[in-house]
């Protein structure tokens, strides 16, 4: 009971206090592993487990520099893990929270982020820049900086990460948004991009001209592709990347794919939308501590129209005063799937951010869960 009093006063002082962490301070959770970074003397990392939204159990481990944790047992018995770290001497924060949900990173719809496993946190709605060129990519990004967007995809294949890189740089200045504020992701793709994969990926780096990349991902599978995912694992601990992943790669790939590199994927990117749901490889993906987004989460060009007229969505939509493309949206967070939906349009773009003052319920989501076709829109 005194372990429960005390993580009671560490919840209420995060909740009605405003604190400054300290510095280079980095909790991780992979595979229900808690490492621990930079941990400064007296820490101790607070592990607190939840079963039917009441706290079940607390664990402590004490220590500094790196403290590791496996919460394998207190996960299998819980529906939600919470870690903290605190200097419990002079009892002040050392971290904000990380919330693991059955093994899983768990949304935060207040943040509206997830933490990866990498110890990054990753905005959850963002803007998909596939098509875009020219003034048109540029106007749309700082459009959706304007709009509160802070999570922006694109590739080395779409041919815009100059106009990315400078859309960035003039809402930055002209916004006063801080680098760090903003998550951008973009890929290497197979070929002679993965045959040369320094090259690649400091060319992307060149391309957006932003200092750093947040996230850097293969595109697809190719023969190629492990000797490109280690190249990127050098370029993160060059300080050039965060963070790591894969793009369109399934159940089959994976299975055969991680055994070869160290890192864990911190996500992985597929087509997803109510068509074609994957509800096999969702969680699949998650159970290995590795965060799902969605792209074509609205089906893809020339499929949009009919899924946004979808009866049961509209319907769903009609209940809540909402678009049939925010229904969509919603779904994929409940869900756990991180969305990027692309648009020029700044007022689809703003629209598209505005999920988080509505909830589906349970029948609902299984209205649209019954939809599922196993219909890709795409070939990858």
């Amino acid at each position: 009971m005194k372990k429960l009093s005390v993580l009671m006063t560490v919840i209420l002082s995060l909740m009605f206090s405003t604190v400054a962490f300290a510095e280079d301070v980095s909790i991780t959770v992979t595979n229900n592993i808690v490492n621990v970074n930079n941990a400064p003397e007296n820490s101790t990392l607070i592990t607190a487990f939840y079963k039917n939204k009441a706290l079940a159990d607390v664990k402590l481990y004490k220590g500094s520099g790196t403290i590791t944790a496996d919460i394998s047992n207190g996960v299998k018995n819980s529906d939600m893990a919470k870690m903290f770290l605190w200097d419990m001497e002079t009892i002040r924060p050392l971290s904000a929270s990380v919330t693991v949900q059955g093994g899983k990173s768990m949304f935060n719809f207040e943040t509206k982020t997830v933490m990866l496993n990498s110890g990054y946190e990753m905005p959850i709605n963002g803007l998909g820049t596939y098509s875009l060129h020219g003034e048109t990519c540029i106007n749309a990004v700082k459009s959706a900086l304007a709009s509160g967007v802070r999570l922006i995809d694109t590739a080395s294949m779409y041919g815009n990460e100059e106009e990315i890189g400078q859309a960035i740089r003039e809402a930055m200045e002209e916004q006063g948004i801080k680098r760090e504020e903003i998550f951008v992701t973009t890929k290497i793709y197979p070929g002679s991009e993965m045959a040369k994969p320094e090259q690649s990926i400091q060319a992307c780096i060149d391309r957006l001209n932003i200092g750093y990349v947040d996230m850097m991902l293969l595109h697809h599978p190719d023969a190629n592709d492990v000797k490109a995912y280690k190249a990127m694992e050098q370029f993160v601990k060059d300080g050039k990347i965060r963070s790591i992943g894969l793009s369109n790669w399934y159940v089959k790939e994976l299975k055969e794919f991680l055994p070869q590199v160290d890192t864990v994927p911190a996500m992985v990117q597929n087509e997803i939308h109510p068509y074609y749901q994957e509800n096999n490889v969702i969680p699949y993906i998650q159970d290995l501590g590795i965060v799902v987004q969605g792209w074509y989460p609205l089906g893809g060009r020339g499929h949009t129209a009919e899924l946004l007229s979808d009866t049961v969505i509209s319907g769903i939509a009609e209940t809540h005063g909402v678009s049939s493309a925010q229904v969509i949206l919603r779904w994929n967070l409940q869900k756990g799937v991180v969305v990027m939906p692309g648009s020029s349009n700044p007022d689809h773009i703003k629209a598209n951010t505005e999920l988080y003052h509505f909830e589906l319920t349970d029948e609902e989501m299984k209205k649209i869960n019954a939809l599922d076709r196993n219909e890709k829109h795409d070939w990858y």
